[in-house]
């Protein structure tokens, strides 16, 4: 079992723009990672309180393969000065992969979080 981490920010705090890049970014970390959702075990979501609109786990869900994935929502801490419109997630997976070849996945201002990851947006 591993643990795959990703984040995405929204530009607006709409379902749409949620569930678009809650799916974008779960997308890319199965595709990065080659895993399927039959390898997760479970999904934990996490947004910062000016995310309201929706749930991401809500966007998640309607991925070809989620309807089985055990998924969870959650509020971040209110940190001052904290990246605003960030949702994170965390992939509970089982993988071949060692911990140093897991690819974790930030997009677009999330990529600030982790600086010493490689982006590809």
């Amino acid at each position: 079992m591993r643990g795959l981490r990703g984040a995405v920010t929204i530009k607006e705090n709409t379902k749409a723009a949620i569930f678009a890049a809650t799916q974008e970014v779960v997308t890319e970390m199965l595709k990065q990672n080659n895993v399927s959702p039959e390898d997760i075990g479970a999904a934990i979501f996490s947004a910062t309180e000016d995310v309201t609109a929706a749930f991401p786990a809500s966007g998640a869900r309607q991925l070809p393969g989620f309807d089985v994935v055990p998924l969870f929502d959650a509020r971040q801490m209110a940190v001052e000065g904290a990246m605003k419109g960030c949702i994170r997630v965390l992939l509970l997976v089982d993988t071949p992969l060692k911990q140093r070849e897991i690819k974790h996945v930030f997009l677009g201002e999330a990529a600030r979080l982790r600086p010493d990851l490689k982006h590809n947006s």
